[in-house]
């Protein structure tokens, strides 16, 4: 176990801990003389486990620890982290429940595009579009935990929220076309092999029928 996937592991493990903190009701604690709500706590949660995000990957690459147990766990742990935050916000009545549900929806039905993919021996890797789209989802989800405390913000949150949905389905359709694309060469490349191997068989048969025909016409009175 190196570091890189201790940090994902850890992604996983602040996922309750958010949640918690959020869904239950308004309290406030003393801090090192602060007054700290649990909305406050929530945030600094996500944030640091968004932090995790970034720093796994890096870490990963720059000391070429990556494997394959942190390549599968990775976009679990950032789809556990980000539905959890939506799931709860819905719970405080602070997002509407379709954004939740559209923005999440996507990220199971991406999912399973590329298992099948995958399975059929095609890699569909991560755009730019996505990584955006990743990038925008920590800001909205930061924006709604801080419209908590500062109602004003909620205008702003919920145009970035926005954002999120429409770089959600943007890259959604992104991945759709690639998947369609690559299906649709392997279906014409197989269909082609058929083809080829279709016309070998024919050939033989043909050669073995001039060779009969030859040996017929040799042994013949």
């Amino acid at each position: 176990m190196n570091v890189p996937n201790i940090l994902t592991l850890l992604r996983i493990f602040f996922v309750p801990l958010l949640v918690a903190a959020l869904v239950q009701d308004y309290r406030r604690f003393e801090m090192l003389g602060l007054a700290v709500t649990n909305e406050q706590i929530a945030l600094a949660i996500f944030w640091i486990a968004a932090a995790t995000d970034l720093m796994d990957g890096y870490l990963a690459r720059r000391w070429g620890q990556v494997t394959t147990v942190g390549t599968l766990l990775d976009p679990i742990a950032d789809k556990l982290l980000i539905s959890a935050a939506l799931i709860s916000l819905v719970q405080v009545r602070v997002l509407p429940g379709w954004m939740a549900i559209l923005i999440i929806g996507r990220e199971f039905a991406v999912s399973g595009l590329r298992s099948i993919a995958a399975s059929s021996g095609y890699t569909i890797a991560a755009s730019d579009l996505a990584k955006t789209k990743m990038v925008s989802q920590v800001i909205a989800v930061s924006m709604m935990l801080l419209s908590i405390t500062f109602p004003a913000l909620h205008v702003w949150a919920m145009a970035w929220m926005w954002s999120v949905v429409f770089f959600s389905l943007l890259s959604a359709g992104m991945y759709f076309a690639k998947f369609w694309r690559k299906v649709d060469i392997g279906i014409k490349k197989r269909g082609r092999r058929e083809l080829l191997v279709m016309a070998k068989r024919e050939r033989r048969k043909r050669r073995r029928r001039t060779m009969a025909a030859g040996n017929a016409t040799v042994s013949g009175p």
